[in-house]
């Protein structure tokens, strides 16, 4: 079984490595899979390694490019998450069991966006909510 898993891993690091040599990019999401890779395995065969140092002569040549992260944030988000989880706080010593991820979920599929992509920004869309729809 361990041996089934680790192949699974290993051929799992190939293909992202194969599919972003192929494509030409690192995706985020391509990238965040290698590292959770990784980190869930103690020890990485030598065709994994192999896999990933092609990946980084290719990063370092340019031959794949990697996409960066999103640069914006939906301030939004965060300020549901953190009502949701005050509220939650007083009801669980209530004993209600609620699931957070629902319930942000749900709340943000009923308000408007607000994203920013600088810090200042972040802060006007905080007062603009403050003023509008969260207390």
């Amino acid at each position: 079984m361990n041996n089934e898993l680790n192949s699974v891993k290993q051929s799992a690091i190939e293909t992202i490595v194969e599919q972003a040599l192929r494509e030409g990019y690192l995706t985020p999401a391509m990238e965040v899979e290698v590292g959770r890779i990784c980190d869930s395995n103690a020890e990485l065969s030598v065709e994994e390694y192999m896999a990933l140092d092609r990946l980084m002569g290719a990063l370092l040549t340019g031959e794949v490019v990697a996409i960066p992260r999103k640069q914006f944030i939906n301030v939004m988000e965060e300020l549901v998450l953190d009502y949701a989880i005050r509220r939650l706080a007083e009801l669980e010593g209530a004993g209600t069991s609620l699931n957070l991820s629902d319930i942000t979920a749900y709340a943000l599929n009923r308000l408007p966006p607000l994203y920013a992509t600088t810090q200042e920004g972040a802060f006007y869309q905080r007062e603009r909510a403050a003023k509008s729809c969260i207390t």
